[in-house]
């Protein structure tokens, strides 16, 4: 797995790692601190977060154009820079008011331009490694071990997001409840029902400083609204730190992979090969990748739901407790003893020496003792955060993929194994099955206009989003990792950077539908939300297959 790979590799994952860290840290918060913060609805709250993701995706293919004149490491240093400034205003808290709303649209603005310079460089280095004749074979593998070690990063975000959030309550007397942000402004708006208030007075006598019990209702909810939004901007300031790592590793490295940066201007000026294309099959190379791009979009609207309807519905319409062997996934330490141990037992088959088998067999069945005795210790029902779902997706990343590498080896080793379009083809029919699941945990609930703000009084097991986040996931490793390595392997030399921008363009384009559902979320049954994203795969899966000729004559060797 991890053998006959260059260092750099290595090197340009964990300087991605910590950046991914932060980002996800702050994006598993991002949408509950809109609606906390301004008390947006969903369709406005959506349509922020939409453009913000967006603007994340879409600046790689400014940052790729101008790294395909400047060069890949001086844009991946910028970008670094520009970020944390970006996260520094984004963590200071304001007044809700149109100041508030500037800074953090300024601070967006800043991250969004840092990510576009950082990003999509930085992959398109991990790719000039392997156009190395040495480790070509390699390139699809490494791409997935690149996107594991994103992954390992984002896994432990929510559970970072979320004891932030709640150390900073606790300072203030106060715990998370999700119900409370929604009654507080609907008071503070004086829009409230008689209902809701006795609602609102109930979850203020659970607070645990007798001093907020006794606050009449205005002045609590000012109160919470005011520490819980600041408590999310501590999460934000998380992003910092983790950039300060990635930025460490990746001069401490350098040497490892300084080769690799060098774009074709720059090989051109030293008269290094580079391998040169007619006009014809460069035409032919674009267009294929753009009919990929075309179809992507439709994944990223559907995959993207986890920082907004699936969170939403993880707040209004999920049990806000954990019980029996669920609890095991809302523990992250559970989550990364097991994640390791994949690695470990899959070390036990493949390792030559039998001194390292035994190592690695004592070293998992250690890892698997000690999720259990966590596991044990955990209480029995536990109470869990809206935002921690989100950890699912890249803890099933980081468990998958040597499964699915050891699958796809084997079926490379019998001339079998499918093309990347291939494999992009058949994530999106599996996507459509992760909204299917959806479909039937959301028959029977209220719609969200009905809630009016308030919770279900019947909530679903977190089983339904918890299967969700896995078929999903398998449908991204068909997807997300082999589409990087086809980019990478198949744009043309002097348009590596625009390349892998346009791949990120289409990421943009997909997020910012992203928000469909937010406008749709108080039009139409819930069900309906997740029927539409169904359906959009299971279109854009039948394209693929269908341009499935084209693409692979335009992009054979």
């Amino acid at each position: 797995m991890f053998k006959g790979q260059p260092k750099g590799l290595f090197a340009l994952a964990l300087a991605n790692t910590g950046e991914r860290f932060g980002y996800y840290t702050m994006l598993a918060i991002f949408m509950l601190f809109l609606q906390a913060k301004f008390g947006w609805e969903q369709a406005l709250s959506s349509q922020v977060f939409s453009i913000f993701l967006a603007l994340v995706y879409f600046m790689p293919v400014v940052g790729g154009w101008l790294a395909d004149r400047i060069g890949y490491g001086k844009c991946v240093v910028t970008g670094i820079a520009v970020m944390f400034i970006g996260y520094v205003a984004l963590s200071i808290p304001t007044a809700a008011n149109a100041l508030g709303v500037s800074l953090m649209i300024g601070a967006l603005a800043l991250i969004s331009v840092g990510t576009g310079l950082f990003k999509g460089n930085l992959q398109v280095l991990v790719g000039n490694l392997y156009d190395d004749p040495k480790y070509a074979a390699k390139r699809d593998s490494a791409f997935s071990l690149f996107y594991m070690a994103i992954n390992i990063g984002a896994m432990f975000a929510p559970s970072a997001a979320t004891a932030i959030t709640n150390k900073f309550l606790g300072k203030a007397g106060l715990v998370y409840k999700a119900d409370i942000p929604a009654l507080a402004h609907q008071l503070i708006g004086n829009t409230i029902t008689p209902e809701n208030a006795s609602k609102l007075a109930d979850f203020q006598a659970m607070m645990p400083d007798a001093s907020v019990q006794a606050m009449d209702p205005l002045q609590f909810s000012q109160f919470y609204i005011e520490h819980l939004s600041s408590a999310y901007n501590m999460g934000f300031a998380v992003a910092c730190f983790s950039l300060i790592v990635s930025v460490a590793i990746y001069f401490s490295c350098r040497a490892w992979f300084k080769h690799a940066d060098v774009n074709a201007k720059q090989a051109a000026a030293t008269n290094a090969p580079v391998v040169e294309l007619t006009p014809k099959q460069t035409r032919e190379r674009v267009t294929a990748l753009v009919m990929v791009f075309a179809v992507v979009i439709f994944f990223w609207m559907a995959f993207h739901q986890n920082g907004q309807s699936l969170t939403w519905f993880a707040r209004d319409y999920t049990q806000s407790q954990a019980v029996g062997a669920t609890r095991f996934g809302f523990n992250i330490w559970i989550l990364a003893l097991v994640a390791a141990s994949i690695y470990t037992l899959f070390a036990v088959f493949q390792s030559e020496k039998r001194n390292t088998k035994i190592i690695c067999g004592v070293v998992t069945a250690a890892l698997w003792a000690g999720a259990i005795g966590i596991y044990a210790g955990l209480p029995n029902p536990l109470e869990i955060q809206p935002q921690l779902f989100q950890q699912f997706n890249p803890f099933y990343v980081v468990f998958l993929t040597p499964i699915s590498m050891a699958i796809f080896g084997a079926l490379a080793k019998k001339g079998k194994e499918p093309s990347a379009p291939v494999k992009i083809g058949l994530g999106m029919f599996v996507a459509a099955l992760g909204y299917l699941i959806m479909i039937f945990g959301s028959l029977g609930q209220a719609s969200p206009a009905e809630l009016g703000g308030t919770v279900s009084p019947d909530p679903v097991v977190p089983m339904y989003l918890i299967s969700t986040y896995l078929v999903l996931t398998f449908a991204e490793l068909l997807l997300s990792p082999m589409g990087i390595s086809f980019v990478s392997k198949v744009a043309p030399p002097k348009l590596k950077g625009l390349m892998m921008g346009l791949w990120f363009a289409s990421t943009a384009v997909g997020n910012y539908l992203s928000s469909i559902p937010g406008l749709l979320w108080k039009a139409v049954p819930l069900w309906a939300n997740w029927a539409i994203l169904m359906a959009l795969c299971v279109v854009a899966g039948g394209i693929m297959f269908a341009m499935m000729k084209r693409i692979n004559a335009a992009t054979a060797e």
